[in-house]
């Protein structure tokens, strides 16, 4: 059967491990595919790195507009990441009746809906795996495998970097900057880290999966996102004592008033096997109404994890090449005129429970006080841990849990807090999930 030809636009660390994989595995993936696919065309800036790794076996080019218009190309492959250039090509991929599969999160999350859009009017395919969490399968398993089901949330450690920097932190009592330049020297950060550590690449990824579970258009600009970087290894210790680990968490929630849709700390009991998830695995459960709570755990990042995403869709695409565009798996799991307009549930909103430190003069008189703010507020407290003054310090460190409450009743609270007398600097706090029902 004739082959179907892809063009690769990228051979940095996923375009190799997309190309190492695809040869090494190409008599199994054509058994399963039905057909032989073949990389064919390869558009690269580095000539020198391209050829390394393709050893002369394809043709290279570095104008990647050539290997999209080229006729005799089936599938573009998209691995240069970013939102210019990278959207230019998918259009111009598409706009030349080209299907397109792509790894690039950021793309999808803050443009996919006018992709999505141009793609079905072209009748063409674009698929995205590996755009969230690498090597797991969890695009499929949330559009296809749980089709059944009302997804009710999706919570998921989504960035590699993160939960690296926060296991080092926990195992070893380090300062989040010490764990950072050491995650810079190992390579899970960049130089510029702020796209992980900010939250901001976990937000692309959840902007996706809220998506494909709610039927809801891409709408990244109303995620709220908090990163790590204000997380004191002091925190993380408290947080242990009372049962708890730290995982930075993106949460989707379909409820009555809106879609929740945050980044941020959480909070999650030890016992939850997310809880368990160290290094810079990642890990996404998702709750739906028939199946359950589901865990689904792998690589998040890396050349041939992600690699496996890639070709999976490759092999979707394949099969799917000439059937008809309206009997395809649609692209966000709902029929395009069937997506919701539910909003986006502003973070005031939301419903969760809170850890709260803080640093109060060890005197009599003073959790009364924080108390009865808190009671005002109808904030009822679960539990809490007193530490005893350092020596020849007046002042002790107070951990609070709360029961579910509203945000903008903690907002609240804490500027009330914050204004007391006997409260010094400003309190910290960190959201929790429970995660279990």
């Amino acid at each position: 059967m004739k082959p179907i030809n892809v063009g690769l636009l990228g051979i940095g660390t996923v375009g190799g491990g997309t190309f190492t994989v695809l040869t090494r595995n190409q008599e199994v993936i054509t058994r399963r595919a039905g057909r032989p696919i073949r990389i064919v065309k390869v558009a690269e800036r580095d000539l020198e790195r391209a050829r390394a790794v393709t050893k002369d076996a394809v043709e290279i080019t570095d104008d990647a507009f050539a290997v999209v218009t080229d006729p005799d190309i089936d599938i573009i492959v998209e691995l240069i990441g970013g939102c210019t250039l990278a959207k230019e090509l998918v259009l111009k991929a598409i706009d030349c009746g080209k299907h397109v599969v792509t790894a690039n999160k950021a793309l999808l999350a803050v443009h996919g809906n006018e992709i999505f859009a141009a793609a079905q009017k072209k009748g063409v395919i674009v698929a995205f795996e590996a755009a969230v969490a690498g090597g797991i399968p969890i695009i499929k398993a949330v559009r296809e495998g749980l089709t059944a089901n009302r997804i009710e949330w999706i919570a998921g450690i989504i960035n590699g970097t993160t939960n690296f920097i926060l296991t080092e932190m926990r195992e070893k009592g380090l300062a989040f900057e010490d764990v950072l330049r050491e995650a810079q020297r190992l390579g899970y950060a960049e130089a510029d880290p702020t796209f992980d550590v900010e939250g901001v690449d976990a937000a692309h990824k959840l902007t996706i999966l809220a998506a494909i579970g709610f039927g809801i258009p891409m709408q990244f600009d109303k995620a709220y996102t908090e990163g790590i970087s204000k997380l004191t290894r002091e925190d993380i210790r408290y947080a242990e004592e009372l049962g708890y680990r730290v995982k930075l968490l993106g949460i989707t929630k379909y409820t009555d008033k809106g879609v929740e849709l945050r980044v941020h700390p959480t909070l999650i009991p030890e016992k939850r096997l997310i809880a368990n998830v160290n290094g810079a695995m990642n890990a996404v459960l998702v709750k739906g109404d028939a199946v359950g709570a589901t865990l689904y755990y792998g690589a998040g990042a890396g050349a041939e994890p992600t690699a496996s995403s890639v070709i999976a869709d490759l092999v979707d695409v394949t099969r799917m090449h000439t059937a008809d565009p309206h009997h395809r798996v649609p692209h966000l799991a709902f029929q395009p005129d069937q997506l919701s307009d539910i909003s986006i549930l502003p973070m005031d909103e939301v419903h969760t429970a809170y850890y709260l430190r803080l640093r109060a003069l060890d005197q009599p008189g003073v959790l009364a006080d924080v108390a009865r703010i808190l009671a005002d507020l109808e904030i009822s407290i679960d539990a809490m841990l007193q530490k005893e003054p350092a020596e020849g310090e007046d002042q002790a460190d107070i951990i609070m849990l709360t029961h579910l409450t509203v945000e903008k009743n903690i907002n609240r609270a804490i500027a009330r807090i914050e204004a007391l007398p006997t409260i010094s600097g400003k309190v910290t706090r960190i959201r929790m999930e429970e995660l279990g029902k």
